[in-house]
């Protein structure tokens, strides 16, 4: 919020040291919708789904393992030595152990995975609305996700979208009809 107040800080001095006549654009975009479209950003997630389902299956494979042993542990704990018992307990222990920290270091890979991902795809987009915004003569471009911007002028703002996915070579979204 104090970035958004400093840019309209910004923009109302340009307005008054420019003088009345000067314009100040100000250009807006929803930053989601926008990466979202991106083929980029639709290959990670699908990439992202497939690393996923591959740590979600040697968890649950070594999970299979673990109620496997626990489960014979249980049907032969009578019939156990002591010393047998407590190596098997102390097996069982680190099975269990090990399932909870593999999952923990998958989360943890998966979401580094996720952020370099996706580091790629924002850098391209982050490079094209800074290319709209230098040729369209905007004193900056706010993203509107997350009613960041709740009221933004219509005389003062412009709808960058469209121009954004045009440099970036993707369709513009249909208009919407009253027949929705």
């Amino acid at each position: 919020m104090r970035r958004y107040a400093l840019i309209l800080i910004f923009s109302f001095s340009h307005f008054l040291i420019g003088g009345a006549n000067a314009q100040v654009k100000i250009g807006y975009l929803s930053y989601d919708s926008i990466l979202h479209c991106m083929p980029e950003y639709v290959q990670a997630q699908k990439n992202m789904a497939e690393l996923r389902e591959k740590y979600e299956q040697e968890a649950t494979r070594g999970e299979t393992e673990f109620q496997r042993k626990f489960s014979d542990f249980l049907q032969g704990q009578k019939d156990f030595p002591e010393n047998i018992l407590l190596k098997r307990q102390a097996e069982l222990q680190t099975l269990m152990e090990a399932g909870i920290k593999f999952r923990q270091e998958a989360q943890q890979l998966l979401q580094r995975a996720e952020q370099e991902m996706l580091d790629s795809v924002s850098k391209r987009l982050d490079m094209a609305v800074q290319a709209v915004g230098v040729e369209g003569g905007y004193v900056t471009i706010l993203n509107t996700d997350n009613h960041q911007c709740p009221f933004l002028s219509p005389e003062m703002s412009v709808d960058v979208t469209n121009a954004v996915l045009r440099l970036l070579g993707l369709k513009e979204p249909e208009p919407a009809t009253g027949n929705e």
